[in-house]
């Protein structure tokens, strides 16, 4: 395969805007897709709530529509997923997407409403990994996503399941549906399975990735904020994350998903075989992220990765069984670690951040 590009930029809040329409035009956005085609924006919502380091950022979402409409990208819909933890409408509305979506005249559409999409069964020509044994009844992806564009917009930070989270893993909440969580002992192969549907039946692929404050730890949710000030973006969905997983203090190698992509020539993950553009340098930060987990991921760990439990996961997780540890999760979550102790590293951050202070300005 031929070399693989990544754009890397230092940046700041004066310049953020100006800043990845320059990333996306290093990193070749107007060859990467057909500009005669519509183009999806895949936000990244891990998490409704306002918490730095985890959901796509008011000005990566504004910055990358401005590097698609400078290449001339103008046809442009945002498409959210539903998870069994996660509101996308109350993400949209508090992670200030909504006047941004509004300020552009760009629909946005969800992938679990009937009357936006139809789900259709889907057989790939690659020969997948993991997905058929999860889903033996069927593969099945959202009509709309077919014969068009797509955009990645994930931020740079850790997660308990797969030891980081970037490009490869935001396939994940659109391509599959509400029974996603079945794949997470086999997330690694879900992961190169969907990439390699979504080159089959996208007319183009990018992604931009946001590292203005990354979040190591116990992600993708509870994790601890970093100011790092660093933008990625590429038209290759492994190279991005290899990089990334790269600067988080990761060895690309030992992370299966990219590992097994690049085997795969689905995209390229060996970085003597990525040319990077912009801020080079930046791309040599080591920056020594730790993976944990909190209460509620290590309770997975055990039912999904670590323990023999985990071949009992069809009656915990295919039953209504299942909703025990949705209301678990959504109450650990949602009422007591983020009432206990995310709203006050919110507060810094907004308080003292550079970044925090931005979004703070961010109309809502």
């Amino acid at each position: 395969m031929t070399k693989a590009t990544v754009a890397i930029l230092r940046t700041k809040p004066e310049t953020v805007l100006d800043d990845y329409r320059k990333l996306c035009e290093l990193a070749g956005i107007e060859k990467a897709m057909d500009p005669s085609a519509e183009t999806i924006l895949k936000d990244n919502i891990t998490w409704h709530n306002v918490f730095p380091g985890v959901n796509t950022t008011p000005w990566q979402l504004e910055g990358t529509i401005l590097g698609l409409k400078n290449a001339g990208f103008n046809d442009m819909t945002a498409v959210h997923n539903h998870t069994v933890v996660t509101l996308p409408e109350k993400g949209e509305e508090d992670l200030k997407f909504k006047p941004i979506y509004e300020k552009f005249d760009i629909p946005v559409l969800f992938n679990f409403k009937d009357e936006d999409m139809k789900w259709v069964e889907y057989t790939p020509k690659f020969k997948t990994l993991a997905i058929h044994k999860v889903f033996p009844g069927g593969i099945w992806i959202p009509d709309y996503f077919v014969g068009k564009n797509i955009v990645h917009m994930p931020t740079l930070k850790t997660h308990s399941y797969t030891t980081y989270t970037g490009a490869l893993k935001n396939a994940f909440g659109g391509l599959l549906n509400y029974h996603r969580h079945y794949t997470h002992t086999w997330i690694h192969e879900t992961l190169v399975d969907l990439l390699a549907i979504g080159r089959e039946i996208h007319t183009g692929m990018f992604a931009t990735m946001d590292g203005t404050t990354a979040g190591s730890g116990p992600g993708p949710r509870t994790v601890k904020p970093h100011d790092k000030h660093v933008i990625l973006a590429s038209a290759d969905q492994v190279a991005i994350d290899a990089v990334a997983a790269t600067m988080m203090g990761f060895d690309w190698r030992k992370l299966p998903c990219i590992a097994l992509s690049h085997e795969n020539k689905l995209g390229i993950g060996d970085l003597s075989e990525i040319e990077l553009k912009g801020d080079v340098d930046a791309a040599k930060e080591r920056w020594n992220f730790k993976v944990g987990v909190n209460l509620a991921t290590g309770t997975g760990r055990i039912f999904w990765h670590d323990t023999p439990l985990k071949y009992l996961q069809k009656l915990f997780f295919h039953t209504p069984i299942v909703n025990i540890f949705i209301f678990a999760s959504e109450l650990y979550h949602d009422k007591i670690w983020y009432n206990i102790k995310g709203k006050k590293i919110v507060r810094k951050w907004l308080n003292e951040s550079e970044w925090g202070k931005l979004f703070d300005k961010c109309p809502k």
